[in-house]
């Protein structure tokens, strides 16, 4: 498993950037994302991906403890859907 750490040390040892530097820009880079899609807005990444907001219609379920029925509510979720690069590459 490669972590945010990890990744920013792979970029940093395939670019002339410094660790900080690198640090900087994907730190950056995900707030922007966590900002656009808490307006609702889709993120596309051609090749690699979209993310969008979604929402998860509240259904029936069961309370594991006491197996009594429960209303699930309606959530907003995250999404990512593969880009076609993606895709192919982990093929």
């Amino acid at each position: 498993m490669v972590n945010k750490d990890d990744l920013i040390e792979k970029v940093t040892n395939r670019t002339r950037l410094t660790h900080k530097d690198v640090e900087e820009v994907v730190n950056a880079l995900l707030e922007q994302i966590i900002e656009i899609l808490s307006m609702g807005e889709k993120v596309n990444l051609t090749g690699f991906g979209a993310f969008e907001v979604k929402d998860r219609k509240g259904r029936k379920g069961v309370d594991p403890r006491s197996l009594q029925p429960m209303e699930i509510p309606t959530v907003r979720v995250a999404k990512f859907r593969a880009g076609k690069t993606l895709k192919e590459s982990v093929k």
